[in-house]
């Protein structure tokens, strides 16, 4: 997708406050645990190189992607730290892995049996730096049972493939006020981990949740994502332990305003009729660029004021009802300050009935990001 660098609608990463979210959490962290951070998804949306050069010097030593693509991104820009992908790679990309030093998840003893066959069978001498992921609840990927574990061993001791590197898991309610299931989590994963070796380089059970609230349990190394975006994991649930500044600012203009009047209608489906003469003004933002169609109703904000969105959200422009005629090229925050009215990523995911993450992973690369208060 072409960013429109053509036109007003953009996105504005502070980068100071990356920098502040990464800092305030590694002076909080215990003695010896490191911070990695995650940038996948194009660093939810805020562009993964930019971040990750932020977060490197912020005092992260190593970074965490979902997929192998994002890996080779970060490698091709001349970052040499580690880079764990959290997402199952395929086999066959083992020797892709050798090359980059890339770390991978292991979730299965089948995987290693045939990383060990391509191993062997392509005569490699480095070994494939691997993470074993446990699934002590979360129910998504990683080893369940004793026999399963000790039967990963088996292959990965019998084998000059693998490079042991780190064990891990997933806390699914850490984010929560209610730790019962926290706490079945944190007894799973001791249990498990009592039957690997103890020499282990990375042990990671922290995501950003448990960095934030929970001291890091059982962690030398956490995987800090969202927080470092200035978003809460927890939404409004949880009072963050320290204020998080939150980086992204979303911004377009008034292409055109108009007068309507009373009865006139508005959009596609003609949904919106104005109950009296209204000054209405569009905005060069859409569904294409993430602007979700569920958004409609939800206030922008211009010269201080609140603007609804009138009408349905269309693929690049939406219509918003002004409180007086603006002139065209007045500024119009969809996320971010404007005057004393603040919008955040919260209050955009509360009004369509998603959590804060959803919200700047859907803003597209059609957005230009900018870069502001570089570090």
């Amino acid at each position: 997708m072409v960013p429109g660098y053509h036109r007003p609608t953009n996105i504005y990463v502070n980068c100071q406050a990356i920098y502040n979210n990464i800092k305030n959490t590694i002076e909080r962290l215990p003695a010896q645990t490191e911070l990695f951070a995650v940038v996948k998804a194009d660093a939810y949306g805020h562009g993964a190189i930019k971040v990750a050069e932020i977060a490197k010097k912020a005092g992260a030593t190593g970074f965490c992607v979902a997929i192998l693509d994002e890996a080779l991104e970060l490698r091709a820009a001349g970052f040499q730290e580690p880079i764990l992908v959290l997402e199952v790679v395929a086999p066959d990309y083992i020797e892709l892995l050798i090359e980059q030093k890339i770390s991978v998840t292991v979730t299965s003893v089948a995987w290693l049996q045939e990383a060990n066959r391509i191993f062997q069978e392509k005569n490699k001498r480095t070994p494939i730096k691997i993470h074993i992921k446990l699934d002590t609840g979360m129910g998504r990927i990683g080893f369940v049972g004793k026999n399963e574990m000790e039967q990963a061993q088996e292959v990965i001791f019998a084998s000059n493939a693998f490079d042991l590197e780190g064990i891990f898991t997933h806390f699914s309610t850490a984010d929560g006020s209610d730790e019962a299931y926290f706490e079945k989590q944190q007894q799973s994963f001791a249990a498990a981990r009592a039957l690997f070796p103890n020499e282990i380089r990375y042990i990671h059970t922290a995501n950003t949740a448990t960095a934030l609230w929970h001291n890091s349990w059982g962690s030398n190394m956490v995987r800090f994502g969202l927080s470092i975006y200035g978003l809460n994991p927890s939404g409004r649930l949880l009072a963050t332990p320290f204020p998080l500044e939150e980086a992204l600012t979303l911004e377009s203009e008034l292409i055109q305003v108009k007068q309507i009047k009373k009865g006139d209608r508005i959009g596609y489906g003609a949904e919106y009729e104005a109950e009296q003469d209204e000054w209405l003004g569009t905005v060069p933002i859409g569904y294409a660029d993430g602007l979700r169609r569920d958004l409609q109703g939800f206030s922008l904000l211009v010269e201080g004021e609140k603007a609804p969105i009138v009408g349905r959200i269309c693929m690049d422009q939406c219509m918003i009802r002004l409180p007086q005629n603006y002139p065209t090229g007045t500024k119009v925050t969809i996320i971010g300050k404007n005057g004393s009215l603040f919008n955040s990523s919260q209050d955009l995911a509360e009004y369509v009935g998603t959590i804060n993450y959803e919200i700047p992973c859907e803003l597209t690369a059609r957005i230009p990001r900018i870069y502001t208060n570089e570090i």
